[in-house]
């Protein structure tokens, strides 16, 4: 099916020029439009007139669910708090007929009406991306509902609803000895959220993120078509859908792919300080590229944080209690390698053997060395306890004005002798994440763009801002100092790229891209020819009929 015409394009491709001429014909018959989002200022419309008229038909769809079109504030919220777009209702499909059913109707009206669709999860976004100004949020943990199915077997898998909560998947799956292979860092996140962006933690360096994980969607284009995608079918929609900030499709089930996990899983967790970037980074590349390493591996940076290994005392254990209480972390920047092993209980001395002769091969500062044990699920599940901490004082709910970063291997050390050198020099509002993967492990056929190199540096700037202040910790100062990170990146030609990205510009996007924009055009005019999906990555806008 044609496609409404994109705005005009200051370069435009051979490909963009063919996509251009055929729907510029329709934009003549039907006088409608799809552009790219050229800047913030056209991410939001004043209701248009014949808003009743639209809300009494979403009233009529024969649904299982329901609409809500009062008192739906809480949607034009996210964990980012930075950006607030109210939604003219919100979706609480109880099946999937219910959101192919209320997409199907708003593409049937075309250029009639101005009503874009956002899949709301958790709503983990930073900056508005699970929002839909005058528009339909739908709220995809009604799904959950969905009865999980654990498969076993040669090739182990769990099928479940978009809105499973990964958290939910960890202890059903743990129930039958199994359990995903990759992970986030959070897990009370959906399936669709994570798996429209990538899904990246500690394990990645040797499964790949979450999106090369999976071996089928049952998706909802933008058209409202359902429709089931793996490797084998209806591969391109897969792909495109898998990285694909929400695009192209609303995923409503995924098949997982699961490994074994160890028999009364306990894991062996170890922390370890470096004074010095360059013998830090080495030796985390060492352990992603070694075939017989730690099952997880990251790293954060530490810059004078007071008594550090006090704080640490309150979970883990020194190795030399002695030394550890003579360190001084006071002033300094310090980066520290955190590494996991999994292991059964029957198996704790050959795994602590392990354990020593892969630590006898980094050069840490020995002082330094914590150790603790605690359950797999606990483990996993790590960051909700300091969540319910931070609900309890009412510091969870401020603005996250995060910064995720991908930084090729080649120039990281360039980008942390001049981001922690002179750029991030005070005490960080929340932790600052770094750690390589390899690029040999993922997937290059989805929409997720990385760096191009083989081993890649993941780096995560979470901030929380505290609300009005106008010091280091204030909202504005720490926007100003991502920008600072992100024009060095760019002036010195680092190859970065966003995770999670943000961009106010077509350019930007396109240069984002690279040379796949061309890809995500053609797909985009594939599956959500009128631009109806996730309009808060402003990406796309959709235009309306002016006459």
């Amino acid at each position: 099916m044609g496609s409404p015409p994109l705005c005009f394009l200051k370069q435009i491709t051979i490909i963009e020029l063919q996509i251009f001429m055929i729907l510029f014909i329709s934009c003549i018959l039907d006088e409608t439009n799809i552009c790219s989002s050229d800047s913030l200022d056209t991410l939001t419309v004043p209701p248009r007139s014949n808003s009743t008229n639209i809300l009494s038909s979403l009233e009529t769809l024969p649904l299982d669910g329901y609409f809500s079109f009062e008192n739906n504030h809480h949607a034009a919220r996210d964990f980012g708090n930075m950006y607030h777009f109210l939604p003219l209702a919100i979706l609480h499909p109880k099946s999937v007929p219910d959101i192919s059913t209320t997409i199907r109707h708003i593409f049937q009206m075309g250029s009639a009406s101005e009503l874009t669709v956002a899949a709301r999860g958790r709503a983990h976004s930073l900056q508005g991306q699970a929002q839909a100004h005058q528009g339909i949020v739908i709220s995809m943990e009604s799904l959950q509902a969905l009865e999980m199915q654990v498969h076993t077997g040669e090739m182990p898998y769990v099928e479940v609803s978009g809105g499973e909560l990964w958290i939910n998947i960890l202890h059903e799956t743990l129930k039958h000895g199994l359990a995903p292979k990759s992970w986030t860092d959070y897990l009370h996140l959906t399936v669709g959220g994570t798996l429209s962006n990538a899904g990246i933690s500690g394990q990645a360096f040797r499964h790949g993120p979450q999106i090369d994980n999976i071996y089928q969607l049952e998706v909802v284009t933008g058209k409202g078509e359902v429709v089931t995608c793996s490797e084998k079918q209806n591969n391109d929609l897969f792909h495109a859908v898998l990285g694909g900030l929400g695009q192209f499709g609303i995923i409503t089930r995924a098949r997982i792919s699961l490994e074994l996990a160890p028999k009364m899983a306990r894991v062996k967790w170890i922390r370890v300080l470096y004074s010095e970037f360059s013998i830090f980074s080495n030796d985390q590349e060492h352990l992603i590229s070694s075939e017989n390493t730690f099952d997880y591996v990251e790293g954060f940076v530490i810059i004078n944080r007071t008594g550090l290994l006090n704080n640490w005392g309150s979970s883990f254990s020194p190795k030399d209690p002695l030394q550890a209480r003579e360190f001084s972390s006071d002033g300094r920047t310090l980066y520290c390698l955190e590494m996991v092993k999994y292991f059964n209980p029957d198996e704790t001395k050959t795994m602590n053997q392990i354990t020593e002769n892969l630590l006898s091969k980094l050069s840490y500062i020995p002082s330094t060395l914590f150790h603790s044990e605690v359950s797999y699920a606990e483990f996993l599940d790590r960051v909700h306890v300091s969540e319910k901490k931070l609900q309890a004082k009412g510091l969870w709910e401020v603005p996250h004005p995060w910064l995720n970063l991908l930084i090729p291997k080649s120039t990281i050390s360039d980008f942390a002798k001049e981001v922690f050198g002179n750029i991030v020099m005070e005490t960080s509002n929340g932790p600052i994440l770094i750690y390589p993967v390899n690029q040999t492990k993922w997937n290059n056929k989805t929409s997720l763009v990385t760096p191009d190199e083989d081993v890649f540096y993941l780096v995560a700037f979470l901030s929380s801002a505290v609300p009005y202040s106008t010091g280091t910790d204030g909202l504005e100062h720490i926007l100003t100092k991502n920008k600072r990170i992100l024009d060095f990146c760019a002036t010195a030609q680092l190859g970065m790229k966003q995770y999670l990205p943000h961009y106010n510009t077509r350019e930007e996007w396109q240069t984002h891209f690279g040379s796949l924009w061309e890809v995500f055009l053609q797909r985009k005019s594939a599956y959500d020819p009128w631009a109806i999906l996730a309009p808060g990555q402003r990406i796309f806008q959709k235009a309306i009929r002016t006459s």
